[in-house]
């Protein structure tokens, strides 16, 4: 990887040393000659090359990142449960031990160690599926002004 980074940036110092040493008289064109639909394409062509090199450089970044170690995790999220919009409990396994957290705003702080480890059956999800609960949700507010009507 780093061999690629040095070749990289290598080429141009390489470009400029294979230069000749004695001056070529440059061809002689005026900018008007050249006109601006030329500068337009040589701008979007260095500007595709830019951004094709941004997304090469993030998918071998993404690449490089996959190699390192997967299932050797020391701490693992086993259960996790919003209590409002900025905090949550979390039930936490490292290694054998398993830690309740409470989580705020800028504030992690351990509540209880639990003795026995709580076990979770894999079949049954942990929360519903978002459609359900949201048709729950938007099904319990239509049955509020409803209810209020009746009364």
């Amino acid at each position: 990887m780093h061999r690629l980074f040095g070749l990289l940036l290598a080429l141009p110092l390489m470009a400029l040393a294979e230069a000749p040493a004695t001056p070529v008289a440059p061809a002689v064109t005026p900018m008007a000659a050249a006109g601006i639909g030329g500068q337009l394409v040589q701008l979007l062509l260095g500007l595709l090359l830019v951004i094709g090199l941004i997304f090469a450089l993030a998918w071998v970044m993404r690449r490089v990142q996959q190699f390192g170690p997967r299932g050797g995790q020391a701490i693992k999220l086993v259960a996790s449960q919003a209590l409002g919009p900025r905090d949550r409990l979390l039930l936490v396994q490292v290694g054998g031990e398993q830690i309740l957290l409470g989580l705020s705003a800028g504030r992690i702080t351990p509540l209880h160690v639990l003795k026995e480890p709580v076990l979770l059956s894999e079949a049954e999800p942990a929360t519903p599926e978002f459609a359900q609960r949201l048709m729950e949700l938007l099904g319990k507010d239509q049955q509020g002004p409803k209810d209020k009507d009746k009364t």
